[in-house]
């Protein structure tokens, strides 16, 4: 307080005092509020001020430990004598008590001169801007009595004044005002223990051995990583420890030449080995006036060929044309009340458009990718399932997702306090499962691939006709996949290009499920002569960046297709671009499989190029 005193003169201030006597008589009407208020707050400061006056004299000379003897010792009969008067400042010499007094008179004086004056103004329409003299000296008493206040009481006082804290209670308080912060101590973690063997670090015994104990149980299979500080010996010794317990041979499960510590923490736990999947490119595949040669991993023979053989179709025939229609990756948690009338209410709280824009603040807080798009609710009984759906950049997304719907529900859950989260995800999403949700409202990238193709090209490349193949695709693709009760069933072999792209390039291969939803249309174009054939795609998912996109062989086949990474330039657009090109090649992949069938082609190139000539009974 003696801070603020320093820059304020204390004769100025009486004369601001004797200028008051300019207000007349009809501010006297303030003193009696301002003396009842003054009497209540000065009886508590000053039992604060009297038990606490030794202690700050303590505090401003000597350690913190002598302070806290100091308050200890200013008890009856402790021996500490204490000041006979508080003052208010250095800068001050008068008792804090009447000090008190005179500024909360001032204040409340102050206010209530000014607004019988303003009153006054706009009774007789002066403008307020204009000040009198008095009333100038009265708005700046009136500013300086309330730092004054503020200053002395503070926060803290107000609260004890208003909860009836105890002196207890306030010496405790400003014990913690002024003793210096405690250094924070730094816990030090301590390394975890060396695995011993033999009496030897783990690390330093033979890989046999360790092999050995990992398999009686002495080592931990999944510690491996983390005592021996080497990926590839870790996999090297659980590989021969799983040959130990087995008793099988994995000699022709390959295992050096990978780089076993770009998969941990990340792609694959336990590792023994990596399984070899062929890639064959597929193309140029020309789509949007661009070309790709496709990569795709599979181990079924005609596969790739047939993908070719469609990719050049569409070549010859001007290319192909894709459209993205949306871009968003869903998830779906449920909760539980106790019932139906609440779980509605809070559907109609998500659902309404007022309450949007804070949901989407919530969400979006959590990435800088991450934007809400909207949340649809369906209700089974006391049960409500808010399906969340999300852009997520270049990422596939279902991480990003999952964190802003936890994020929204951590705020639900105060607005709505018998809410009961059952699970993050409700199966209404739908990940990794066939659903007409997913079928008719998208999830991931939605995209169209159309292109004509010319009746010559149908003929001299696709072996078949225009006719024939509009014919097998309403019997096979609509008329047999509806006989089928098929779910985004209604194509040849969609899953068949999706998959092997998917592999190749460091996608989820578990969410070929939904991804390879598709409905192929053949409609005769150009008077009958040529054929349009399209694929509408609604929930390809898939990422250039995160999960296996990072790895070496996958980075390669994404930067084959010039999508690897993230787009710095348009956040999402190599993702984006990469569901274009499943979409393009699945367009590939239908166009040659259909005019197989239309030709009778399918069995006769199967057992010509998808048998193996090698000798079954010498192999095994």
């Amino acid at each position: 307080m003696s801070k603020i005193w320093d820059y304020i003169d204390c004769r100025s201030l009486f004369h601001c005092i004797d200028s008051f006597r300019e207000f007349g008589e009809d501010s006297k009407r303030a003193l009696p509020l301002s003396l009842s208020i003054v009497q209540q707050m000065d009886d508590m400061v000053l039992r604060k001020t009297r038990k606490f006056s030794g202690e700050m004299d303590c505090c401003s000379n000597n350690k913190m430990e002598d302070c806290i003897e100091g308050s200890a010792s200013a008890k009856p009969g402790g021996g500490k004598k204490k000041n006979s008067k508080t003052l208010a400042s250095d800068a001050l010499p008068l008792p804090v008590g009447l000090t008190n007094k005179v500024f909360f008179i001032l204040f409340f004086t102050a206010s209530y001169f000014l607004m019988r004056r303003w009153r006054e103004k706009i009774r007789t329409s002066t403008p307020l801007h204009v000040l009198s003299l008095g009333e100038l000296v009265a708005i700046v008493v009136q500013l300086a009595s309330f730092i004054y206040l503020l200053g002395f009481f503070g926060i803290d006082y107000v609260q004890n004044f208003i909860t009836g804290g105890n002196d207890d209670d306030d010496v405790r308080e400003e014990l913690k005002l002024i003793s210096p912060a405690p250094k924070e101590e730094v816990a030090i973690k301590p390394s975890p223990p060396q695995v011993q063997l033999k009496g030897i670090s783990l690390g330093d015994n033979e890989d046999d051995d360790i092999a050995t104990a990992v398999c009686n149980g002495t080592v931990a299979s999944y510690s491996l990583e983390a005592t021996l500080g080497d990926c590839t010996r870790s996999a090297r010794v659980r590989r021969k420890a799983l040959e130990m317990m087995t008793g099988r041979s994995l000699d022709g499960l390959p295992l050096e030449g990978f780089d076993y510590g770009s998969i941990l923490g990340q792609c694959c736990e336990l590792p023994v080995g990596y399984v070899q999947i062929p890639v064959g490119v597929a193309g140029p595949l020309v789509l949007d006036g661009l070309e790709y040669m496709v990569p795709m991993s599979t181990t079924e023979g005609c596969l790739v060929a047939s993908t070719n053989r469609g990719c050049k179709a569409i070549r010859m025939s001007g290319g192909a044309t894709s459209v993205l229609l949306r871009d968003g990756m869903t998830r779906a948690p449920v909760v539980r009340f106790a019932t139906a009338k609440r779980a509605a209410d809070l559907k109609y709280y998500v659902e309404d458009p007022n309450n949007s824009e804070k949901l989407s603040a919530i969400f979006n807080s959590t990435s800088r990718f991450a934007r809400l798009q909207g949340i649809q609710c369906g209700i089974a009984g006391r049960n409500l399932y808010m399906r969340f759906s999300c852009f997520t950049g270049d990422a596939m997304g279902m991480n990003m997702v999952s964190k802003g719907v936890q994020n929204v529900l951590d705020f639900l859950q105060n607005e709505f306090l018998d809410m009961d989260v059952i699970s993050v995800s409700g199966n209404f999403c739908a990940d990794k499962k066939p659903a007409a949700v997913n079928w008719i409202e998208g999830r991931g990238k939605s995209v169209v691939c159309e292109a004509v193709i010319t009746e010559e090209v149908v003929r001299k490349v696709l072996k078949t006709t225009v006719p024939a193949l509009l014919e097998l695709n309403m019997l096979k693709n609509l008329t047999g996949s509806a006989l089928a009760g098929a779910i985004g069933g209604f194509n040849a072999h969609a899953s068949n290009i999706v998959s092997a792209i998917f592999i190749a390039t460091g996608q989820d291969p578990a969410q070929n499920v939904e991804s390879s939803h598709c409905i192929t249309m053949m409609e005769a174009s150009n008077g009958g002569k040529d054929l349009h054939v399209s694929v509408t795609m609604p929930c390809i998912e898939v990422g250039t960046v995160g999960g296996g996109t990072q790895l070496a062989s996958q980075a390669a086949c994404l930067n084959l297709l010039g999508v690897k990474g993230a787009n710095t330039q348009s956040p999402g657009a190599n993702a984006q671009r990469l569901a274009r090109i499943v979409a393009g090649a699945v367009l590939a992949g239908e166009l040659s499989l259909m005019s197989a069938l239309a030709a009778g082609q399918l069995v006769k190139s199967h057992m010509k190029y998808n048998r193996s000539s090698k000798d079954i009974k010498a192999i095994s």
